[in-house]
């Protein structure tokens, strides 16, 4: 797995820690790794870890990305 993900590309991991503020306090990023994920798990096939080799699931989640950009894509008004 770790060869899988350093051929892909340059990755940088940085770990963000929950402040103890009391009330809400952003933090910085995170919503776009959870909306991202919120999208793909809208994907029958990805809603359960059915898949035996972690490259299939790399392959379904990449098909997953390239539907919601062409559906992005050939919306003309606002699309949901």
């Amino acid at each position: 797995m770790a060869r899988t993900i350093a051929a892909t590309g340059s990755w940088k991991i940085e770990i963000v820690k929950r402040s103890d503020a009391k009330g809400f306090v952003a933090l910085p990023r995170r919503w776009i790794v959870k909306r991202t994920l919120a999208w793909i798990s809208r994907n029958r096939r990805l809603m359960h870890d059915f898949e035996r080799y972690a490259t299939t699931i790399a392959a379904f989640v990449r098909l997953a990305m390239i539907r919601l950009m062409l559906k992005r894509l050939t919306c003309i008004s606002p699309c949901s």
